[in-house]
């Protein structure tokens, strides 16, 4: 063990138990646990104040753990170098560890710390938290050339083949005096929010444990029927690292092994497990090939030429498209900072490929409304669905939204609980066609009625594709 102390710099990784990067720590010596707000940080709540809610009571969450077992957060505000270099000073410290970033800007400002932190002949190590699976572990079986995994089946393979390490809280854990000074906890007025309710390792394991026990053999409807509010809601709760998806994949993976398990069920968990995966791959995407947080992870396509406005642009930010399944999912995602993860998908292909509209537009829109905090897996995602990213196949898949809304929520019990417009019209005129829509005409919400269709769906996905293939084979 080192001579002094190490500072453990928490992030996006507010917790205790199985914690990678707190047991590294521990096992150089006793701990100091330290918070810092900067700039970036700041700028990040700043932008959606539901997540600044729900971050300011994880990080008391957090706070109130540690003085549970004789310990606090130590909290400062300003320029993490500066701060690290006071704190360290001040406790003798031998380093300092944190949670690696895996969003491009969030990863130069990780190696610009580690490289000053070394010039004041202090240890400082980057450990991966934030994954089941760490980007080294899945690229050390991979067999092809290159870094990472750039197609998600066989990152997939080798990811359901590797064991997942367990760090549960250390023995050995100590924690280092705390008679250095301390500023208050974030709280949400310092980025114009409001309290963001119950959040912390306690809430996250209620959470998953609840899911796991009375939802999860559901999870293969629950993932597509956006009624069936079903779906595990752990994103938020992972972006932070209020708890580690580690534990997650490890119980999922154990309940697997149960001999009673019906076919459904295994199904369901088995499904649940890829998208974890999923979140995971993009983690490790973002990683090895950073620069996709900016352009398309396919070369061929950097080109291409997105638009920046269109009419209708305002039309879906606001949820007023004219397609009832993406203008609920809009208006869920306003009023509770999350979507139904279909919808998602179905919303924002409208904007890619209804409207032309750039990938990157419809990421950072969303970025001021969602509660969790992922940049790398927004990307991913973003770039997934429109046809740039991961997997690239020969032409994108392009969602017909009246199709999915049909399919996935016939009833219309979805659309209804955030469209009152169409609280009381027969889902029968719900074509998502201005010549075949009764409701357009009736104005019973407000005085407005349910708008018009903003673009024919089936004309623009044509006219989309025909851009498309003119530009992917010249």
């Amino acid at each position: 063990m080192a001579d002094g102390p190490f500072i453990y710099l928490f992030s996006n990784d507010l917790r205790l138990d199985d914690h990678a990067g707190l047991a590294a720590a521990a096992s150089r010596g006793s701990v100091l646990p330290l918070f810092v707000l900067d700039r970036a940080l700041e700028a990040r709540m700043r932008a959606s104040p539901r997540r600044a809610g729900f971050f300011c009571a994880a990080v008391s969450a957090l706070d109130a753990e540690l003085r549970e077992r004789g310990s606090r957060l130590v909290v400062r505000r300003g320029e993490r170098a500066r701060v690290l270099a006071d704190v360290a000073s001040a406790i003798g410290a031998a380093g300092v560890l944190w949670s690696a970033s895996y969003e491009s800007c969030a990863m130069e400002r990780d190696r610009e710390l580690q490289s000053e932190l070394e010039e004041r002949s202090l240890v400082a190590e980057i450990v991966h938290d934030a994954p089941a699976i760490a980007p080294e572990e899945s690229a050390a079986e991979r067999s092809a050339a290159g870094p990472g995994y750039r197609a998600f089946a066989p990152y997939f393979e080798i990811w359901s083949e590797l064991p997942v390490a367990s760090h549960e809280y250390p023995l050995l854990l100590r924690f280092a005096p705390s008679g250095v000074e301390s500023e208050a906890l974030p709280a949400p007025h310092e980025f114009g929010a409001l309290d963001g309710g119950a959040a912390g390792p306690l809430v996250a394991r209620r959470v998953f444990e609840r899911f796991l026990r009375e939802d999860a053999a559901q999870y293969s409807i629950a993932a597509n029927v956006p009624a069936d509010d079903r779906t595990s809601h752990l994103s938020a709760h992972l972006s932070f690292g209020t708890i580690s998806a580690r534990t997650i994949a490890r119980a999922v993976r154990e309940r697997l092994t149960d001999p009673f398990a019906l076919s459904e069920e295994r199904l369901s968990l088995r499904l649940f497990l890829r998208a974890l995966a999923h979140r995971d791959f993009f983690l490790q995407l973002s990683w090895f090939y950073p620069k996709t947080n900016d352009e398309p992870l396919q070369e061929r396509m950097r080109d291409f030429a997105w638009a920046s406005e269109h009419p209708a642009l305002e039309a879906w930010r606001t949820g007023r498209t004219g397609y009832p399944l993406v203008d609920a999912g809009i208006r869920q995602l306003e009023a509770t900072g999350w979507m139904h993860p279909h919808v998602r998908a179905v919303a924002a292909s409208w904007l890619c490929f209804d409207l032309g509209v750039d990938w990157r537009i419809g990421r950072d829109e969303w970025n001021r409304r969602l509660i969790d905090d992922d940049p790398a897996l927004a990307t991913g995602n973003w770039q997934w669905i429109a046809g740039v990213g991961a997997d690239m196949a020969q032409y994108p898949r392009i969602y017909n939204p009246e199709r999915q809304r049909r399919r996935y929520d016939p009833a219309g019990a979805y659309v209804r609980r955030w469209i009152p417009e169409l609280e009381q019209i027969p889902i029968e005129t719900w074509y998502g066609r201005a010549s075949e829509s009764a409701q357009l005409t009736l104005s019973l919400y407000d005085g407005k009625a349910y708008p018009k269709p903003a673009v024919d769906h089936g004309v623009a996905a044509r006219a989309f594709l025909r851009r498309y293939r003119a530009f992917a084979s010249p």
